[in-house]
């Protein structure tokens, strides 16, 4: 009884927050046809955002499975005072409401900002530019790649290490060659997870960005929201379907990489 109450109450809440949203986006993109579709996604100003949604992110997502990795491994290998708060801090980019983070982060590294008034002085403007768009998604995707390696970094066995040192490898070598391919996957899923936030996100870019469809600082977010006021109801079914369709590849590519780390550690 118990478990037929439980499986009702999670299937009734998948549908409503997840299901039926998904497939009231394939109804209303049902009465587009093929040549509708093509001639609203091709719009120049839905090109040119999808473009440096998809870069940017790709860019921002790299840039935090580098320093993510460190962060991990700074975290699960030495102590130092302020640990704790700095492994509590990493929670901060989920907590922080991301206008709230937008608004902080475009006007510190503006021209006149804590940050960016100093590189102003070398001609470098970040707030506005594409600069300012990566730097928002680092802010809020290093924490899915530091959150996705530490818990393997933590459970690796020590015995490893030992063995390559022993038998003569360096630090290097025993990196790359004895840890980097056990934290391998982990640190795929986090580049996946950290590169799909950065795609739809919103409200950290928003400001930061400029919005200029000349300078090509449009994310697609940003453009959803701007044919949602124009009511143009077509074209913002078109590139939500198009989102959707993005959104289930990343997902369904980490899903991949996080089943092939679990048969190889059962297989262990």
């Amino acid at each position: 009884m118990c478990f037929n109450l439980s499986l009702g109450i999670t299937l009734a809440m998948l549908s409503v927050l997840v299901l039926i949203p998904l497939v009231s986006i394939l109804i209303y993109s049902f009465k587009l046809s093929p040549s509708q579709f093509w001639k609203l996604i091709s719009q120049k100003s839905v090109v040119y955002a999808l473009f440096t949604s998809i870069s940017l992110s790709f860019l921002a997502a790299v840039v935090n499975c580098i320093f993510g990795l460190i962060l991990a491994w700074v975290l699960v290998k030495y102590d130092f005072f302020g640990k704790r708060f700095l492994d509590g801090l990493l929670e901060l980019p989920f907590a922080l409401p991301t206008a709230v983070a937008g608004i902080t982060l475009a006007k510190m590294y503006s021209d006149t900002g804590m940050v960016g008034k100093y590189f102003a002085k070398f001609g470098i403007k970040i707030s506005y530019t594409h600069i300012g768009i990566v730097i928002a998604l680092i802010f809020v995707g290093i924490p899915f790649v530091v959150r996705s390696v530490q818990p393997i970094l933590e459970k690796l066995d020590g015995q490893y290490e030992e063995a390559a040192y022993i038998l003569g490898a360096n630090k290097a070598t025993t990196f790359f060659k004895v840890i980097f391919p056990e934290i391998k996957p982990a640190l795929l899923t986090g580049f996946g997870l950290a590169f799909s936030r950065g795609i739809g996100e919103y409200g950290s870019v928003i400001y930061i960005s400029g919005n200029s469809f000349k300078e090509h600082t449009q994310v697609i977010s940003y453009v959803i929201m701007q044919k949602l006021n124009y009511v143009d109801y077509p074209s913002v079914t078109a590139i939500a379907l198009l989102m959707l369709v993005i959104s289930f590849i990343l997902l369904f590519l980490i899903n991949m990489v996080q089943m092939k780390q679990f048969k190889r550690t059962n297989n262990i």
